[in-house]
Order: C-alpha cells, then structure tokens, then sequence
C-alpha cells in the first residue's frame, strides 16, 4: 500500500473560529493570508518577520494620507489593505508552524496600534494649517479611545474561544500568572522577553480593570471547577455571547478603514476622528455592559448551584 504524503493544512484549519470571523476578513484577508502564509513557510520566515513587514507597510500606508491628492491617498489605501494581508498571514502562519510565542503576540497588538498612530500623525500634519493645535488634541482624545475598543474587543473574543476551544485555542490571559512567568526569566537572557511581558501585562491588566464582573466569574468558575468548567456551562456562556463577538468585529480593522477610506474620498478626514469618538466608543459602551450583565447573571447562577 503506498503511503500517503502529508498534505498541507487547510485555510479552515488556520482560522481560530468561525465564531470570531467578521465577514470581510473570511471571505477575503484569510484567503490571501492563507496563500502568503503557505509562501512565508516555503521561505522560511518566521511569524514575527511577517509581523515587522506588516508595521513597515502600515506605517508608509500612514504617510500618504498626509497628501490631500486623491491618487497618493489610494496609493495609501492599498498599502493599508496590503499591510492587513501580512497581519492575517502573520497569525495564519503561525497556527500553521506551532511557532507561536507571547513576543508575537505582542507584536500583533503593536502592529495596529502603530498603523492607526502613522495615519493619526499623518491627519494632523494635513490639518494643523487649518486646525492648528486642536487637532492633535482630537487625535490624541481619539487614540486613547481607539485603544481601549480595540483592547476590550480583542479580550471578548479570546473569552469566547476559551469557553469554545478551551486555553489551547484562546491567548485568554491572566495578569497575575503572567507576572509569575517573567518572574522566571532574567534580564541578561530574555531582555526582550522581558520587555514584552511587561507591556502585555499591562495591555491585560487593563482588559482586566474594564471586566470586573467577568473577573468575578471566572474566579468562581475555577473554584467550583479546578479541572475544567462543564459542557453546560461552557455551551450556556458561548449562546450568550456569541451575539456580541459581531460588535468586536466592527470595532477591529475593517470598519474603521472603510471609513477612513470613505471620508478621504470625499476630503473630510476630521470627521473620523468624530466617527471613533462616536460611534465606535457606542458600541464600546454597548459591548462592555452586556457582557458584564451576562456575567452577573452566570455569576448568581453558578452561586446558587452545587458543585
């Protein structure tokens, strides 16, 4: 019998759930991630490698916003959907080698960051002759909002794949048991390692201070529970809060670039700052109470069950 050849993962296989995918991203930045990630591996590049290029390009998509000319914004336009593809790669290439590490992790929530402060900069410097100050007063009111949407919508979906996949398929963290790794590592052999902990600490600690009720439940869920929380609960909690994971879809890339594009078209590019403050920080509000309600309400229940 002849044996069979080991084929290639799947594009399916490379995405984290179906739960968690917003529909632009599934049906177009997956699928040319997918093919750059198979060309990355036969080149041997690394996920993090990937990761850089996608800042590198992010960062020249910025600067083009700078130029009110409509051709040199395009330009921008498919530089930033460019630098996406990489950042969809970076992720896909890395469930595809085993070579995922917390270095890229934070990598990953670094490079969108850095994109939207490239294109921020690149606003104001555009507007400040008929602004002048103030609008690097509404950049920066904007940017703080910014991060904590994308924080709080990137920490639901890593709770939801954790009651769906379990740990092995979330990066559902815990500030304390991370203090407690880097604890471990020492400056003069993990330098960098270090450096990363200590800002995903704090990227967590602050998803943390946002969740209180969350908190609560999951301590309650570990103590009831040492092993692993029960089938019922588990599917009880995904029922509830698959309904929210389509608002931390509109609150990661695709909706804040179509809109950016949008507004550069027609030559207003204050107003997305307006559209950040908003209507992302809306469903930022919206987002943040339901699921802290669903908590409460798992909270009280699994207070009033035995063990």
């Amino acid at each position: 019998m002849m044996e069979k050849t080991p084929t290639k993962m799947s594009m399916e296989s490379t995405l984290k759930s179906l739960d968690t995918e917003e529909f632009i991203d599934l049906h177009f930045y997956r699928p040319i991630g997918y093919r750059w990630a198979l060309l990355f591996e036969k080149l041997n590049i690394p996920p993090n490698a990937v990761t850089i290029f996608a800042i590198i390009i992010g960062i020249a998509a910025g600067f083009c916003f700078f130029y009110t000319s409509l051709t040199v914004n395009v330009a921008g336009m498919i530089l930033l959907v460019w630098a996406n593809m990489y950042d969809s790669a970076d992720g896909q290439l890395a469930r595809m080698t085993g070579k995922k590490s917390q270095l890229g992790r934070t990598l990953d929530g670094l490079c969108g960051v850095v994109w939207f402060v490239a294109i921020y900069a690149a606003i104001c410097c555009r507007l400040t002759p008929t602004w002048g100050y103030w609008i690097w007063v509404l950049a920066a009111t904007t940017g703080f909002f910014h991060v904590k949407q994308t924080t709080m919508a990137d920490y639901y979906r890593n709770i939801h794949l954790f009651f769906l996949i379990g740990s092995s398929g979330s990066e559902l963290s815990d500030s304390a048991q991370l203090r407690e790794n880097t604890k471990q590592k020492t400056w003069k052999h993990d330098f960098i390692n270090k450096i990363s902990d200590f800002n995903y600490i704090r990227y967590t600690k602050d998803q943390e201070s946002m969740s209180p009720r969350f908190r609560q439940m999951i301590h309650l869920v570990r103590q009831k529970f040492p092993e692993e929380a029960p089938e019922w609960f588990r599917a009880a909690f995904r029922e509830k809060s698959l309904p929210l994971m389509k608002y931390t879809n509109i609150l990661s890339f695709n909706t804040r670039v179509i809109a950016l594009f949008v507004l550069l078209f027609i030559n207003l590019p204050w107003l997305y700052f307006i559209f950040e403050l908003t209507v992302m920080n809306a469903i930022l509000i919206y987002m943040i109470v339901s699921h802290e309600r669903i908590c409460t309400d798992f909270t009280i229940q699994l207070s009033t069950e035995p063990s």
